[in-house]
């Protein structure tokens, strides 16, 4: 029987993390991983979607300019050559950032299926391994919602949508979240006519919201805010029926109606690890299980879904499973959604400002009175700051604007190392930078009347 310090299953951003961890501790580490090295991110995830939304903006770009007295056209969609960059860049990063990096700290990887026998031996492909701790870290699924109809119909997801060779004339899309929103702008800006069915944002600032549905509604994306209730295959497609009873078609479907735990056939229950109703470990603050020995960290974690947090929790759940717990310092966890504009958060919203107890403060500033947006010819955007009344602490910064997400460090800074509103007003911002916005609404909280362009 093989031994070691740990054993961590998968090799996604938590594994690698957990990996890194223990070796930096001088620890032997063994990873497992039964499909494609690099995890859901790499593979299926935040790299070759947030590579074909690129492509797809820049035809969109093409076809919407601004500026008045400059050509742009664009050309048809050639979706094979598309994908072979796609996959060039993917089996790029899986050398570099993955085999290269677990070479380089000296951990191997064995390729097979991991499952538990009993509570401290794991068993991959018939092959017995042991060791005092492990951490499972094998990702989420996509999750595909029990509508009727649904098993007759061929559906996309976003795995299979981003391999089609052939673009449709038309889509559906179920799932208004950031999966949805996402893809539904990718394939309209690839000249797809996108339908998109499911509440819209959910969990954005309703300012926020409002910019990027306005938006679709431009770009002639149709969003039907109903939950949908069947699906059933037609001669041309498929038809999507809401619980209101309207009808959407399309040639296609893709279901974005969030992900569940691939934690299946890994003899949990064997091994007395505790999971919820969707298939999520049950951790405590250390990413602990209901088994002392095994840990587990990342989305199967039911952490939050960034590749970042996947990262910090592996980190976490190695070093707790090699005797020094700590915790995930979630304070300003900032999220991006990758449409055009992005929206992007850090911190509290207002809602749940409220519910904390604060006595909070807010202000929206529109695009129209951020200099950058003006000189783009796109005031489409607002940027939201949520504040303690009290010790007007940043609590939370909320945006839809073209680069909002890069403005997100910033505003975790902010908020992670207490500054204040204040803070933030009297801070240098460079002029004509999108992050200039963070500095004009933080003036807001001391007057609403206008300004000079630096005043």
């Amino acid at each position: 029987m093989d031994e070691y310090d740990l054993i961590v299953i998968g090799t996604g951003g938590a594994a690698m993390a957990a990996g890194i961890e223990a070796r930096s501790r001088g620890k032997s580490v063994l990873l497992v991983e039964h499909g494609p090295l690099g995890g859901t991110c790499l593979n299926i995830g935040c790299v070759p979607s947030k590579n074909l939304l690129s492509a797809a903006g820049q035809r969109h770009r093409a076809t919407a300019n601004p500026f008045q007295g400059v050509v742009t056209t664009s050309g048809p969609v050639a979706m094979d050559v598309l994908l072979r960059q796609k996959h060039a860049l993917v089996d790029h990063l899986r050398e570099t950032k993955y085999a290269d990096v677990a070479e380089a700290h000296g951990f191997p990887i064995v390729y097979g299926h991991a499952e538990f026998v009993d509570d401290q031996t794991l068993q991959v492909d018939g092959r017995e391994l042991r060791a005092p701790a492990y951490v499972v870290a094998t990702g989420a699924t996509p999750h595909i919602p029990d509508l009727l109809g649904m098993a007759d119909v061929d559906y996309l997801t976003s795995t299979t949508a981003m391999e089609q060779l052939d673009l449709p004339v038309s889509l559906v899309v179920i799932g208004g979240g950031y999966v949805g929103l996402e893809q539904a702008q990718l394939w309209a800006h690839l000249g797809v006519k996108v339908t998109l069915v499911g509440r819209f944002a959910p969990h954005a600032e309703p300012e926020v919201a409002a910019v990027l549905r306005a938006v679709f509604d431009d770009e002639g994306i149709t969003v039907l805010e109903e939950h949908a209730s069947e699906v059933a295959g037609t001669a041309e497609g498929v038809v999507v029926t809401t619980r209101s009873g309207v009808r959407v078609r399309g040639q296609r479907l893709l279901v974005a109606t969030g992900r569940f735990a691939e934690s299946r056939n890994l003899g949990l229950g064997l091994a007395g690890v505790q999971t919820d109703a969707r298939g999520f470990i049950v951790v405590d603050d250390n990413q602990r299980t209901t088994n002392p020995r095994v840990f587990a960290a990342g989305d199967v974690s039911g952490a939050a879904q960034y590749v970042y947090v996947a990262a910090q929790t592996g980190h976490v759940a190695a070093a707790g499973a090699l005797g020094e717990p700590s915790t995930v310092d979630y304070r300003g966890l900032p999220g991006v959604t990758f449409t055009t504009p992005q929206i992007a958060s850090a911190g509290l919203t207002e809602e749940r400002a409220l519910e904390l107890g604060h006595a909070c403060e807010c202000r929206v500033l529109s695009a129209q009175d951020i200099p950058r947006a003006l000189v783009n010819q796109d005031t489409r955007g607002a940027l939201k700051l949520v504040i303690d009344a009290r010790s007007r602490k940043v609590l939370g910064v909320h945006a839809a604007l073209d680069g909002a997400g890069d403005m997100m460090l910033a505003a975790t800074y902010a908020i992670k190392f207490g500054l204040t509103v204040d803070d933030l007003a009297d801070t240098w911002a460079p002029y004509l930078t999108m992050s200039e916005a963070l500095r004009i609404t933080a003036g807001l909280f001391r007057s609403t009347m206008p300004t000079s362009c630096c005043a």
